[in-house]
């Protein structure tokens, strides 16, 4: 419940009618009310309690909508949400049919620009200078980019092109040491320095306030401001920003509103690009999140008073940490494993690996790209690498799959996380594409396990396999099936038979396939004898036994949390067509549809897309009776 000045802010007009003492009690009212919703209906909460004080100064100097302010990644833009209009609506945060957790250009006129992956705000900011330089306007535009996001190789290709257009543009590194694991890299250690060059302040302030105070020749002020310059470059590592072309500010203490106010104003009466450099503490305010950022980087329902989270005692394990904890297994046997992920040990159970082995274990930051190439030069050497990462971010890694890995047939182990419908995050975060962008290149192996137990033997197959292999699987909890059998390995591309019937035979890979036997059972209650086959493999695909099932039954269905084009249910289509059965086998391809799918709590969205129980059997039915 909003109470206060908060519930007088309708947009950021309101904003700048306060001193920094009204903004100093707003930013803890604001703190208070995230903490609130984000306890019910979970979210990103540290990165967000890390930039009140930003956002608030922000708004303050710039006059959004006019002026554009991007937010890369969005998962820290509530506060710009709360104050730009959707105060209210920020009740139902990542709810179905609420606002969304990240920017959204269809929300809001506040939204700039939409974002939900890493590394893309400077790229966006400077194509929207470029536009406004040759449209002649005279708005303002901004990036705002944590030093996680720097480690994407994105954000420096878009500094390198901006710094040699010398386009005015400003930069606001928001630097708190995290992404959402602790930050690695050059970068980081760069960064790290800058914050820490007290000398460097310090003399650099007395030096301008003495030069204030002189009356001296311009040819004497130019000699002692290179002095001034030696001194910065004898006392704070080289200036990667400033030979890049941007004007460097920093660092500046986000939480000084003040501080922030004046350096922003400063930023505005600059020519060309600007970068400042503000230094914030993820978790500001709530102790459970100062104390543990990584945990409250991205949390679910939580209690206030104590910080923890609410859970189910009684949940299955999850996938995630099946799979971490069966690779560490592997790994005791088998030297040659090696585990890398992109800036998210915990998200991808790569955790269990790292405290198991650090010696084998490599977190490149936010640099999906590099993840895959390098697993590919550790492939090349004789080590057999094993990526995880969530299906939607290999997306930014496609290449490197196909040129890297695939053309030159390297044993990497691709572990895809998060495959399917991921519920809160919504669209940018949806893992549904996989299976199609996968499919289409050569001497790839794609596998998805129908429970968590199935999935420890996948991984036992993929890091024996001598070739690429990408295993992909849903987010959360397993079935709780029984995870204690030993550990052997599948026959590649081959099927799995599970139900026998005679009226329809569903294929169904993944997570579908609990799916599938539940709606052959309900079929049944109905008359309808349905057979079920875990597909287990969607390349190479078992096309001898889908032949079989297909002469058998004549009526075909196809289950996939994936897309429909281009996807399993297209596999099993093209199988058929190679076989000349098309004409004569009736086939219903039930998946995710043609349309980007918005947030919510998943079994609304399976509901609303007919993937839910009801809606398969309903389907199925339609199918048996009139072949639509």
């Amino acid at each position: 419940m909003t109470a206060g000045l908060l519930k007088k802010i309708d947009s950021p007009e309101d904003i700048k009618k306060l001193n920094y003492e009204a903004l100093n009690e707003l930013a803890a009212e604001i703190r208070e009310y995230m903490i609130e919703v984000i306890s019910k209906n979970g979210g990103h909460l540290a990165p967000n309690l890390g930039v009140v004080e930003l956002t608030l100064a922000l708004h303050k100097v710039f006059n959004c909508p006019k002026d554009k302010i991007i937010w890369d990644v969005g998962h820290q833009s509530y506060i710009h949400k709360i104050i730009t209009g959707r105060r209210e609506a920020f009740k139902t945060l990542r709810q179905y049919n609420g606002i969304s957790g990240f920017p959204k250009i269809q929300e809001s006129k506040y939204d700039a620009f939409g974002t939900g992956h890493s590394s893309t705000s400077i790229s966006a900011a400077l194509g929207m200078a470029i536009a406004r330089d040759l449209k002649g306007e005279d708005n303002e535009v901004v990036a705002v980019i944590g030093d996680g996001s720097m480690t994407g190789g994105m954000a420096y290709e878009a500094l390198n092109n901006a710094g040699d257009l010398q386009k005015k543009l400003i930069v606001v590194l928001n630097d708190n040491e995290m992404s959402i694991a602790k930050n690695v890299g050059a970068m980081s250690d760069y960064l790290y320095q800058l914050r820490t060059a007290k000398t460097y302040t310090r003399i650099k302030k007395d030096l301008e306030g003495w030069l204030k105070h002189k009356n001296y020749g311009e040819n004497i002020i130019n000699i002692v401001r290179r002095v001034k310059g030696s001194v910065k470059y004898l006392l704070v590592p080289g200036s990667v920003f400033e030979h890049l072309g941007f004007k460097y500010y920093g660092p500046v203490d986000g939480h000084n509103l003040e501080h922030l106010v004046e350096v922003f104003e400063t930023a505005k009466q600059t020519t060309g690009p600007v970068i400042i450099h503000v230094i914030t503490k993820k978790g500001k305010g709530y102790e459970p999140a100062e104390k543990s950022p990584n945990k409250f980087h991205g949390t679910g329902p939580f209690e206030i008073k104590t910080g923890k989270k609410i859970t189910s005692p009684d949940a299955p394990v999850s996938y995630t940490e099946v799979f971490g904890k069966t690779l560490v297994q592997l790994a005791k046997e088998d030297k040659k494993i090696v585990a890398i992920t992109a800036a998210m040990p915990d998200g991808t159970g790569l955790n269990y690996f790292a405290d198991a082995y650090p010696d084998r274990f490599f977190d490149v930051g936010i640099a999906e790209q590099h993840a895959v190439t390098s697993a590919a030069g550790m492939a090349a050497a004789g080590l057999h690498p094993v990526v995880a990462v969530y299906s939607t971010f290999l997306q930014r890694a496609y290449d490197s799959v196909l040129h890297d890995i695939a053309m030159q047939n390297l044993p990497v182990v691709l572990g895809l996380d998060r495959a399917g419908l991921v519920g809160d995050d919504g669209y940018t975060h949806h893992g549904v594409f996989d299976f199609s962008y996968l499919r289409l290149i050569p001497q790839i192996t794609i596998m998805a396990p129908k429970d968590e137990n199935e999935l420890r033997h996948m991984l036992a197959t993929a890091v024996k396999f001598n070739g690429p292999v990408a295993l992909r699987y849903p987010r959360g909890s397993g079935l709780g099936v029984d995870i204690s059998e030993l550990l052997h390995t599948l026959p590649i591309g081959k099927a799995e038979e599970l139900k026998q019937g005679s009226d329809v035979c569903i294929w169904a890979v993944g997570s579908m396939v609990d799916e599938a036997m539940k709606a052959a059972a309900a079929l049944e209650e109905d008359g309808v004898s349905a057979g079920v086959v875990n597909m287990r493999f969607v390349k190479p695909f078992d096309s001898e036994l889908l032949v079989k099932t297909a002469q058998q039954y004549k009526n075909i269905v196809t289950m996939e949390e994936g897309s429909l084009k281009g996807g399993a249910g297209s596999a099993v289509l093209e199988v058929l067509n190679e076989n000349g059965m098309l004409q004569s086998v009736k086939v219903l391809n039930l998946g995710i549809p043609d349309k980007y799918i918005p947030h919510g709590a998943k079994p609304l969205l399976m509901r609303d897309i007919g993937l839910d129980h009801e809606s398969v059997v309903k389907r199925i039915k339609e199918f048996l009776s009139n072949g639509d």
